[in-house]
């Protein structure tokens, strides 16, 4: 916006006491000042929001339907939030969580006084449709922990095996490590891992996100410790309930995720599907079947690709792969054969072979088909790290250290010590 440019503003009050004020200061705001419209409610707001007529919005805490989500519908249209609440809208730290929402500024309306100045301010700093792209720090370097996607093709490749197995190792080598069930079609993490969990971890910290009030202390009380050094945040219940992880809180959840785990490790154990449906009408926020899996896959310091050694699952492999690079342009997976065995009769070179004539990969690791191993970890509920040595184990422990990359602190590694509460959180 230039500087001789008018802000447009629009005002969602909810009827509040301080309306009438608020549309008089906006309207005699001075000539950088114009309003727009009067919204009747959110759903008003959103559907001007998305002429790209307007800079900046007015709006009452107390207006239905106000969270993370909508907010970000709002900032993606170039529209700066202002809001402006009573002291009683006010109270117990909700300035603090209209912020963590991304309102822009939280103004008390006993000084609407500066309401044509925040204005004219929160006008100059709107995001333009296509922001200049800053390039990304690695994430060793932010302080954060490092965020690893697991994700494979249909047919059950053995993500879940594998999200699990580099979590539970790089807690057993001394690393901070918390493992996330994304799948949207219905997770198992839980069940691996013997939780018993009346409550989904990610339905509860999806929701306080979208309100507002999930941060490193709440989303600590929400996961379960399932060892010394590994947090799990159990997944959806029913496969029915993936709508309710609304998208920018979803974004939010994984930030705290980082923050909470330090310089550890983020693991996801996502979804199957890459298909991405049509955005809704206010923006494209409306949440995808598919949305946690994508954004997992773009925002990961790392990438790991599961795939069956088998001939249907190597096929599904490679189909999977030119799918993730179309997704995910010039990403560069690691990528984990699952279920090797003599009895297929192909070498681990032509394998290897097969997956660089689809995608330039960091590395390609091949796992043992033990059953017995696996068998025996996931009947007594447990990972395999606590399940004894084993060559599925073994070849998981060499898995971990090449994604986890620095080597553990000799004294920080422990036998892990379980903690399952069965109650709900």
């Amino acid at each position: 916006m230039t500087a001789s440019a008018r802000v447009a503003v629009l005002v969602a009050a909810a009827g509040a006491g301080w309306e009438a004020q608020a549309l008089d200061l906006v309207e005699r705001g001075g000539p950088g000042l114009v309003l727009s419209r009067r919204c009747v409610d959110l759903t008003d707001l959103l559907a001007t929001a998305t002429t790209r007529l307007a800079d900046a919005a007015v709006v009452s805490p107390t207006l239905p339907g106000l969270d993370a989500d909508s907010v970000a519908a709002l900032q993606r249209c170039g529209v700066a939030v202002v809001a402006v609440g009573t002291a009683e809208d006010l109270r117990d730290g909700e300035a603090d969580r209209l912020l963590r929402l991304g309102v822009g500024r939280v103004l008390p309306a006993d000084r609407l006084e500066e309401l044509a100045p925040a204005l004219l301010a929160a006008g100059a700093e709107t995001t333009p449709d296509h922001p200049e792209e800053i390039p990304e720090t690695p994430a060793e370097e932010r302080g954060r922990a490092r965020l690893v996607a697991v994700w494979g093709p249909t047919g059950a490749p053995g993500r879940t095996t594998v999200a699990v197995g580099l979590a539970s190792e790089a807690a057993a080598a001394g690393h901070e490590a918390f493992l996330l069930d994304v799948d949207p079609y219905g997770g198992a993490v839980a069940q691996h891992l013997g939780v018993l969990d009346e409550v989904s971890g990610l339905l509860a910290a999806a929701r306080a996100a979208n309100t507002g009030r999930l941060d490193g202390e709440r989303l600590g009380t929400l996961a379960r410790q399932a060892s010394e050094r590994l947090r799990v945040l159990t997944g959806l219940p029913r496969a029915d309930r993936w709508p309710e992880v609304r998208p920018q809180a979803f974004d939010d959840l994984l930030d705290e995720a980082r923050a909470l785990t330090g310089q550890g490790l983020v693991v996801l154990d996502t979804g199957f599907s890459l298909e991405s449906d049509a955005g809704d009408a206010f923006g494209g926020g409306a949440p995808q079947r598919n949305g946690m899996t994508l954004e997992a896959l773009r925002v990961a310091d790392e990438v790991v690709v599961v795939g069956a050694a088998d001939p249907v699952g190597l096929a599904r492999l490679a189909r999977a792969l030119v799918e993730l690079r179309e997704v995910v342009p010039g990403v560069a997976p690691r990528v984990v054969v699952n279920r090797t065995r003599a009895s297929l009769g192909w070498a681990d070179k032509e394998v290897r072979g097969m997956v660089e004539g689809f995608v330039t990969p960091r590395d390609v690791h091949f796992l043992p088909d033990d059953r017995a191993a696996a068998d025996r970890a996931l009947m007594a509920g447990t990972s395999l790290a606590e399940s004894g040595d084993s060559p599925l184990r073994t070849a998981m422990a060499e898995l971990a250290r090449a994604v986890v990359g620095d080597p553990p602190q000799p004294a920080a590694r422990r036998g892990l010590r379980r903690r399952r509460a069965g109650r709900a959180r």
